[in-house]
């Protein structure tokens, strides 16, 4: 069960209570609560990727809220009793070529908890990112996923939710890579999957 409510600010949040999502097959904890990151979640975050060991850039927070503030993106978090579990960032400017020409927003940088994954957190944070593009920009969504063992449980979740290949072939920060270039096989090399939601 999904309810979507509108807080005083004005920010929408999606409390999910304890079922199995029609849409992932996946179990959805109890007291899980999904909204829009605001301005006093910034030191948190912060101090959130520190202790879970998830490298960001200098300012990385203060960027996107600043973008999110300029409709370029949208960053939602997600509460497990109450307790920050995880991000993920609804990017509508994307770097990737094929997206920003056909007006197909970027999920981007989904991160649980080490401790909290394989609990449909990170499903349901996608499933909250699916719902306001679809609400923003009609049919198609996108998202990036590594191709290193590392990113083998993303890999498979977004499978299981319906992504597919975008059919270019692997990338490298978000620039086709083309037959003979020499890469280094890092979190950079990528392929782009896109879903439908029409």
């Amino acid at each position: 069960m999904v309810e979507h409510v509108l807080g005083k600010d004005g920010v929408g949040s999606s409390i999910l209570l304890g079922s199995t999502s029609l849409q992932t097959g996946l179990a959805i904890p109890m007291n899980i609560i999904i909204r829009q990151c605001v301005q006093e979640d910034i030191f948190n975050l912060t101090n959130f990727a520190k202790l879970s060991n998830h490298s960001i850039e200098p300012l990385y927070f203060e960027t996107a809220f600043e973008e999110q503030l300029h409709d370029k993106r949208i960053i939602f978090l997600a509460f497990l009793d109450k307790e920050l579990a995880g991000y993920i960032h609804l990017n509508f400017n994307p770097q990737y070529i094929p997206f920003k020409r056909f007006n197909i927003p970027e999920i981007q940088d989904l991160f649980v908890h080490p401790d909290l994954r394989q609990r449909g957190i990170g499903g349901q944070l996608i499933l909250t990112c699916e719902a306001e593009a679809k609400n923003r920009c009609g049919s198609d969504i996108g998202i990036g996923v590594g191709v290193t063992a590392q990113f083998g449980p993303a890999q498979k979740l977004y499978i299981k939710m319906g992504y597919s290949p975008d059919g270019a072939g692997a990338v490298f920060d978000r620039s086709q890579i083309q037959s003979g270039d020499i890469r280094p096989i890092d979190e950079r090399v990528c392929f782009m999957l896109v879903k439908s939601l029409a």
